[in-house]
């Protein structure tokens, strides 16, 4: 079996960490299997695929296409994208010959698609021979109108493959009826586990004072993950609790292309200044070992605003013993348990998010059996060597349906949860 794994993004970010450890687990349970990957331009992924003996086609896509994207975007915005998206197409052409030209070379039995734009280009390439599998890791209802797009191109789609319950039920409501299994993302849970804090974070300038209690937030620059909504947290904090020992950190970078979607650090530094917190606020960059990030942290923070296809961020922290506060809205309802392993706080609500991490702050029982019980957790349902397996089953079900018109499809296939 032949697969081809297409990635939009070459950067480290959640999507491309789960294909790194999809690679690794069929390299693991299936061997036989030879694997590829194509993915958009140049980044640390190839890197890390090539780390791993896993053939890499670097395929370049034109800045025009690149920087495309309507995430939270408003009416004005959908004018310009349209307007870009025209601008865009003589290059979308040319990259689909080459697509072609790399499909032809690579002779797959089967392309795995993972994020909306490679679903796109699979479709429009009119390779419709090969059966392709989509990886959803993300609403597409929220996307105004890359989701008409995504309805389309979805007849060329032999089944989904989702990382929760919430952004499988989004897929069917958008497309309507296609063949969707449920498969949790899964983390490296020996690589992701309590250890021993050092007096200073990785990337940090200065160690931090003895007794000092550190919380931080692990994301990407994307502004939907919340980044001013901890910033105001914090320096609220500092008001009600003037001397209290306690460091704030943010730690990722803008890992993503698409214009306008992103902070670029120079805004964050700004604004920690702007709200008077710059000397309490630490900002460090993007690390590849996000593992001895969590250990250095009493506390982790998720404060997305809008709901979060899963949080891969979360279960890392979980794993690593950490207290964490969870915005709950999207996958995150379907990985912690509010005031077991994990606080959830209302997406948004900087007063609710300052409520959960004062009480954190003055209870050190509370932060350790939070801690105990997200570790035991994160081992019990997101140890990453299930995916394997699950992955297999789905390659299997679609070489042996083959490529079908789903348009016809009367329902969808029953999901399959990893829980």
């Amino acid at each position: 079996m032949k697969v081809l794994f297409l990635s939009p993004n070459a950067s480290l970010g959640g999507a491309e960490q789960v294909l790194l450890t999809m690679t690794d687990m069929l390299r693991c349970h299936a061997p036989e299997v030879d694997l590829a990957v194509l993915t958009f331009g140049d980044g640390p992924l190839v890197e890390a695929l090539k780390q791993r003996n896993v053939k890499v086609v670097r395929f370049r896509v034109p800045r025009t296409l690149e920087q495309l994207g309507d995430s939270g975007i408003g009416a004005l915005g959908k004018l310009r994208l349209v307007g870009k998206a025209a601008l865009a197409i003589p290059g979308f052409w040319r990259m689909r010959r080459d697509f072609n030209e790399a499909l032809l070379a690579l002779q797959p039995d089967l392309i795995h698609s993972n994020g909306i734009k490679s679903h796109l280009l699979a479709f429009f390439s009119g390779a419709r021979s090969i059966p392709v599998v989509w990886h959803l890791h993300d609403f597409y209802g929220s996307r105004p109108l890359a989701r008409k797009l995504l309805r389309w191109a979805a007849r060329g789609c032999s089944e989904g493959i989702a990382i929760s319950q919430a952004v499988a039920n989004d897929f069917q409501a958008v497309v309507g009826p296609r063949p969707v299994s449920l498969i949790l993302n899964g983390i490296d849970v020996s690589r992701f586990s309590p250890q021993p804090p050092d007096s200073q974070l990785p990337g940090e300038a200065l160690p931090t004072p003895p007794g000092m209690l550190r919380v931080g937030m692990v994301a990407t620059y994307a502004r939907w993950k919340g980044q001013e909504i901890f910033f105001q947290s914090a320096a609220k904090i500092l008001r009600n609790l003037p001397g209290f020992p306690v460091q704030f950190y943010l730690i990722g970078g803008p890992v993503y292309q698409t214009t306008g979607s992103q902070y670029q650090e120079y805004d964050l530094r700004n604004r920690t200044l702007e709200l008077g917190i710059s000397e309490k606020m630490r900002l460090i960059c993007f690390q590849t070992k996000p593992e001895n990030v969590y250990s250095n942290l009493d506390i982790v923070v998720h404060a997305s605003t809008k709901p979060e296809p899963f949080g891969l961020t979360i279960i890392e922290a979980m794993a690593c013993g950490r207290a964490v506060v969870a915005s709950v809205a999207g996958g995150v309802a379907e990985i912690i348990e509010n005031g077991k392993d994990a606080l959830g706080v209302n997406p948004g609500d900087v007063d609710c998010l300052v409520n959960a991490l004062e009480r954190l702050l003055h209870d050190p029982d509370l932060r350790g059996r939070l801690g105990a019980n997200a570790r035991a957790k994160a081992v019990k349902f997101f140890d990453r060597n299930r995916i394997g397996v699950q992955l297999l089953r789905v390659y299997e079900r679609v070489l042996k349906r083959g490529v079908a018109p789903y348009s016809r499809v009367p329902q969808a296939a029953t999901g399959q949860n990893s829980l």
